[in-house]
């Protein structure tokens, strides 16, 4: 007795450890969220930084111009002896008609020049104003990059901490098999199926794995041509884009000043790249809920056995997700299973089984292809069960009864 309380002891060590390692994740992924959206602020910055650059060039190039303009005026007016007295200009007129000519031309002199110095002056400000602009972006860029370093370095400490616990759940879970072994020989957890239906279901199996795996195979092919149009779009759009350019240039020579258009702003601006999400895992949890019994050795009362799943505690009647895209090998009762689903799936050139037992309800049947977080079933407590929960497995290959090559499922979420 005093032996089987330490063992319950370990194994509620268990549970903490796979809770803790659950609330890992959570982090986990929360700051990886977090890099990809300052790395994408970083990015943007970076994109502001190098339009406001741009227009920087081109305003110092037009301020430049108007100031070689100016002083070609001046070299002008003193090549012809001083400044222009626009009065003797008026009054050297022959007559009121070449009065009122003379008195447009210096008013058209005179407007141009202003034109000429406000213009200088608006631009001039706005170069001032647009360098400001960059070097605020710039220390945000700077400060973007500090926190990008910060949470970098929280990715990798908590993405530390998860793989010791991992480590210190497998031996825990290791020595409390051990244990259980020194008190009576292990049995394996009763099924309690007949070696017809077990044979079925391996063929079943069989039968779904190589669907799955054509089916995984043609996904893949998908892909690859989705990527393929693609790229293909983006070098046609890249041409198109240089072509406009080209013709923009060409225009461009043949303008005294050049004024940046909006639109041409919005060809030249890289389209956003929309970070698309991924898992860190195979699998995803059929049900969120707490861990009541580890993979491993166990002792539920009967005695020592090798328990081949993660129990998952839950109320009677929450919906199981499908851990994965598969096909139903079987859906029914079984033995110590109860009401049982049992997938098949092809990921990655692998073949794995997944099994979802002591169902209240199963919502799938036998053949039927189904997509990742579908629902299976419904959590109950039937076949060999001390209260409702999921008794999830996960197969290398294909699902072979008590022979077992079932793995730990946490490994793989």
């Amino acid at each position: 007795m005093k032996k089987r309380g330490q063992i319950n002891q370990n194994a509620s060590k268990l549970e903490q450890l796979a809770t803790k390692i659950a609330d890992l994740n959570t982090q986990i992924n929360d700051t990886q969220a977090k890099i990809s959206n300052v790395q994408a602020q970083i990015d943007q910055t970076k994109v502001e930084i190098d339009e406001l650059n741009k227009s920087i060039e081109e305003l110092k190039q037009k301020i430049a111009e108007r100031e070689e303009l100016l002083k070609e005026r001046a070299r002008a007016i003193q090549l012809s002896g001083g400044s222009v007295d626009y009065i003797d200009v008026l009054l050297g007129a022959n007559s009121f008609i070449d009065f009122i000519d003379r008195f447009s031309a210096v008013n058209t002199l005179i407007e141009a020049d202003r034109e000429i110095m406000r213009d200088q002056a608006a631009d001039k400000e706005l170069l001032a104003d647009q360098k400001a602009q960059v070097e605020t972006k710039l220390a945000e860029q700077e400060s973007r990059r500090s926190e990008l370093v910060e949470l970098k370095a929280t990715f990798d400490g908590q993405k530390k901490e998860q793989a010791g616990l991992v480590k210190n759940l497998e031996a825990e879970q290791q020595r409390l098999a051990a244990e259980k072994g020194s008190l009576e020989n292990q049995r394996s957890e009763v099924i309690e199926i007949s070696a017809d239906l077990e044979q079925q279901i391996a063929a079943e199996q069989a039968r779904l794995a190589e669907i799955a795996r054509k089916a995984e195979e043609e996904r893949q092919r998908k892909l690859a041509a989705e990527k393929a149009k693609a790229e293909a779009a983006a070098r046609e759009e890249a041409r198109a884009k240089a072509a406009r350019e080209a013709e923009a240039a060409k225009s461009a020579k043949t303008e005294s000043v050049s004024t940046p258009k909006a639109e041409d702003a919005a060809v030249s601006a890289p389209k956003e790249t929309v970070a698309q999400p991924s898992s860190n895992g195979i699998f995803i949890r059929p049900i969120s809920g707490r861990y009541s019994s580890g993979f491993g050795g166990r002792d539920i009362g009967a005695g020592a056995e090798s328990h081949l799943g993660q129990d998952i505690a839950n109320v009677t009647g929450t919906p199981i997700s499908a851990a994965a895209s598969g096909y139903v090998s079987y859906a029914g009762a079984m033995g110590g299973y109860g009401n049982v689903v049992i997938l098949t799936h092809s990921i990655n050139g692998q073949s794995y089984a997944t099994v979802y037992a002591h169902m209240s309800a199963i919502k799938v049947s036998a053949g039927q292809a189904i997509s990742q977080g579908q629902t299976v079933g419904l959590v109950g407590s039937t076949g060999r069960s001390t209260g409702p929960h999921l008794h999830f497995e996960v197969h290398i290959g294909s699902w072979n009864g008590a022979r077992s090559n079932a793995v730990n499922p946490m490994n793989f979420f």
